[in-house]
């Protein structure tokens, strides 16, 4: 006798209608008509969804399901595409306490659900009605005459109560002139999605040419999906109002924002003071996944390797002797984003990985580094790493205080000599920079030098292969 009641109690669950308006109007993602979506660099999207609703002449609830889960509802901005006189939002109300287990037992506090319990040998089962007492840390329920801690069976709930959905909804009030079918968009703010853009080099054996690849590596954990969603990204730092937005700006940024433009690659545009790069195909863009568009490709990319040894500026008002020995000689990597050498577009933000093919043409992993966002005719330099067989040693050669008594009028006069060694089998050219102090003057050098700044003097220094080259240099420092 209890079976049938238990089964009865449980198909009510499952096919419990939510306990929300009568008259709510319900939109899904099976009436959509089109998505687009804007990512920015910040962890911050503008969402476009077109969908076909039927509403009542007069007042309406609707209920917008499948919204993101991290929409900044203060944001939606909702409009009737096809009917748009006499369409007006009265009220908008964003649902986001979602239907779990837990949830439900938490709204259930204070009221009867059914409890159903099987026999452990037989299989039958029992029925009893239970008040929820408590869903904190645990459950404590009131069956009869006794309190019970835990769950003792199966609890079975006569409906899901109001405002417990099992998607994100945004549900709006509004007025509609007609009762025929029509287009409407949502458009709004929302955290959880964030793009980035990876590079990947591709070095010559001489390694004054690369192959370059860019990569957009989007991320979605908004908690929604966006099925063949019309693509777009902005690089570039846009200003954001964290605790108030001015809706009247969301309005023009969706009215304003370009058509997607056929192009072989992401097709490439100035928006206002940033750079908008679209997609020229629709793409799905699955909850909680990482993927990956082509965002340009170039071959035959002039550069130039470079071998710097910087120091510092201290050790010029005082006497220090030995300086360093073995001393880590950085390597970089130089290019131009010119039309000339294959590129010339402005380049996102992101990551360079570098690599390069060893004697068996494999590819092998040779350094990476961060590049911010480059205009095109700008210069991309890139450091590798440290050069394993070029090193230097370095020591003060000499120190004097020439004069001065007081703080600001002293003069020194130091020498310093850096030896550069090469275990290479080719020849290489060591850029050697020195921060100086003060003014300065260098009175005596082995090998010419120039004044890169006003603070930096740099010195060509070249060494022979399997060999090594001796800078020596004398400078004066006036503070």
């Amino acid at each position: 006798m209890l079976k049938p009641l238990a089964f009865a109690l449980t198909l009510i669950l499952l096919t419990a209608t939510y306990a929300f308006a009568d008259d709510e109007k319900r939109t899904d993602l099976s009436d959509q008509k089109e998505v687009a979506v804007t990512i920015y660099n910040q962890d911050l999207a503008l969402v476009r969804d077109k969908r076909t609703v039927k509403l009542d002449k007069g007042l309406n609830h609707l209920a917008f399901r499948e919204v993101s889960a991290s929409i900044r509802p203060e944001t939606a901005l909702m409009r009737s595409v096809t009917h748009p006189d006499g369409f007006y939002l009265i009220e908008q109300n964003f649902d986001f306490d979602l239907l779990t287990p837990q949830k439900l037992l938490e709204k259930y506090v204070g009221k009867k659900v059914g409890i159903v319990k099987t026999h452990p040998t037989t299989g039958a089962e029992t029925y009893e009605d239970a008040v929820v007492l408590s869903a904190n840390n645990g459950v404590v329920l009131k069956v009869g005459d006794r309190i019970e801690t835990g769950i003792p069976g199966r609890i079975v709930y006569k409906d899901v109560p109001e405002n417990l959905r099992d998607r994100p909804t945004l549900v709006v009030t509004l007025n509609s002139a007609t009762d025929k079918a029509q287009d409407v968009e949502l458009s709004y703010l929302t955290g959880g999605l964030a793009w980035k853009a990876d590079y990947v080099a591709e070095l010559n054996a001489k390694d004054d040419q690369l192959d370059l690849n860019g990569w957009v590596t989007l991320t979605n954990q908004s908690g929604a999906a966006y099925k063949d969603a019309k693509l777009q990204l902005v690089a570039g730092d846009v200003n954001r109002v964290r605790q108030e937005f001015d809706r009247v700006q969301l309005m023009g940024a969706v009215q304003g924002m370009p058509p997607p433009a056929p192009a072989p690659r992401m097709a490439e545009e100035g928006l206002f003071e940033y750079h908008l790069y679209t997609l020229d195909r629709p793409t799905t863009i699955a909850e909680n996944q990482t993927k990956q568009v082509a965002l340009l490709s170039a071959g035959g990319v002039t550069c130039t390797k470079e071998f710097l040894l910087r120091g510092a500026d201290y050790y010029y008002s005082g006497g220090y002797g030995d300086l360093g020995r073995k001393l880590k000689i950085g390597v970089f990597v130089e290019f131009m984003n010119k039309e000339k050498n294959g590129l010339g577009i402005p380049l996102p933000k992101g990551t360079v990985r570098v690599y390069k093919q060893d004697a068996a043409g494999n590819a092998q992993f040779v350094g990476e580094d961060n590049i911010d966002h480059t205009p095109k005719n700008e210069k991309v330099r890139l450091k590798l790493g440290d050069a394993f067989d070029v090193t230097a040693d370095k020591k003060q050669t000499d120190f004097n205080k020439v004069a001065g008594s007081g703080r600001y009028n002293y003069i020194y006069e130091s020498a310093y000599e850096v030896v550069i060694r090469n275990a290479k089998k080719e020849a290489v050219t060591v850029k050697v920079q020195e921060p100086m102090p003060g003014d300065w003057t260098v009175i005596s050098e082995n090998m010419p030098h120039t004044k890169e700044s006003s603070g930096v003097a740099q010195w060509l220094v070249d060494v022979p292969s399997e060999g090594e080259a001796t800078l020596k240099y004398r400078v004066r420092v006036r503070w």
